[in-house]
């Protein structure tokens, strides 16, 4: 175990400075994008007055459209709000505030365990990019495209993927893997334990061995993937092996951690990633493609890499360890 210690500690400060990064960008990211919405011309002739007549919703993986008549504006602020909520409660909770997660981190290389919702987010947000981009790069040697669907506008794009986490974070996780978990493992029947075990299932139920949550997290994840590639207007064929892993990641937090969280990561590699493309796009007159270019945006991934390093480093030692400490005893 003092091995352990001793690498996570000398992680401890560049993982607690990186983690201070990413969340100061984050926090920067929600006036971004409010200002790419409505105060921008991303669109051209399509500005936040544009009426929207209903939502495209995706639980399971089954798509159908709930009527609703504002304006795209309108929609935006509503979502945004609800990521604002989410975002501040993350941040002080659930049992320690950030800052007081990562003291003990950057000076004693302690794990933040489940201390705290934000620090799980930003690291598991970091690994799923790291994992992500692996997975990109193999797959663009083997010839195989990952194409996003053709979209008209930029700003209908903007507005769809700004909105889509909390729609598919419930369809996917809270109904394939929250009620299912709860069906196989709870043993009360109240309404409360209900929906506090779809809130979190790792705290509110009694899981002791994590292989079947985890196949079901697989299976559902994989449905996740099918889904981007079937279904509404789908991407090419690449997708699926990154949506898929994508949806491995955010299942498990959703798990372990609970569905702010999950929503928060899903949030994050949709809005917060693209209100600095966005923002980037409209600054130098590129397109949003060349803007995943710009060598501002390249510095952000190169430092959510170097995150997810580290955060894989110190998730794989401490379980290392972990189970080296148990065999001991």
């Amino acid at each position: 175990m003092e091995k352990s210690q001793k690498i996570t500690q000398a992680l401890g400060i560049p993982y607690s400075a990186l983690l201070s990064i990413v969340f100061g960008m984050m926090v920067l990211s929600f006036p971004i994008g409010a200002y790419v919405v409505f105060n921008t011309e991303v669109g051209y002739e399509i500005t936040f007055e544009f009426p929207i007549n209903g939502v495209d919703v995706f639980f399971g993986g089954i798509g159908f459209k709930i009527p609703i008549g504002l304006e795209l504006g309108d929609i935006f602020i509503i979502f945004w709000c609800i990521y604002a909520i989410l975002f501040s409660i993350a941040i002080i909770g659930p049992k320690k505030n950030f800052v007081k997660t990562l003291l003990p981190i950057m000076s004693k290389g302690k794990r933040s365990n489940d201390t705290n919702y934000l620090v799980n987010v930003i690291k598991w947000f970091s690994i799923l990019v790291l994992i992500s981009g692996a997975l990109d790069l193999l797959q663009q040697a083997l010839g195989i495209t990952t194409k996003p669907p053709d979209v008209e506008n930029d700003l209908i794009r903007f507005y769809g993927i700004s909105v889509s986490p909390i729609f598919e974070e419930i369809g996917f996780r809270v109904l394939l893997i929250g009620i299912p978990l709860f069906a196989i493992y709870s043993h009360k029947s109240s309404f409360s334990h209900f929906f506090k075990s779809l809130w979190n299932p790792f705290q509110n139920l009694h899981i002791y061995d994590s292989k079947k949550p985890f196949l079901l997290i697989v299976g559902v994840a994989l449905l996740f993937g099918l889904s981007h590639i079937i279904s509404g207007e789908p991407w090419s064929g690449g997708k699926f092996t990154l949506a898929t892993v994508s949806g491995i990641i955010i299942g498990w937090a959703y798990y372990r951690t609970g569905l702010i969280p999950a929503i928060l990561i899903h949030w994050a590699t949709n809005y917060f990633v693209f209100s600095y493309v966005y923002l980037v796009s409209q600054l130098t007159l590129i397109s949003v493609k060349e803007a995943f270019s710009h060598s501002l945006v390249t510095t952000f991934e190169i430092i959510f890499v170097i995150l997810g390093i580290i955060s894989a480093t110190i998730l794989v030692v401490n379980r290392y360890y972990f189970k080296e400490e148990k065999l001991e005893v």
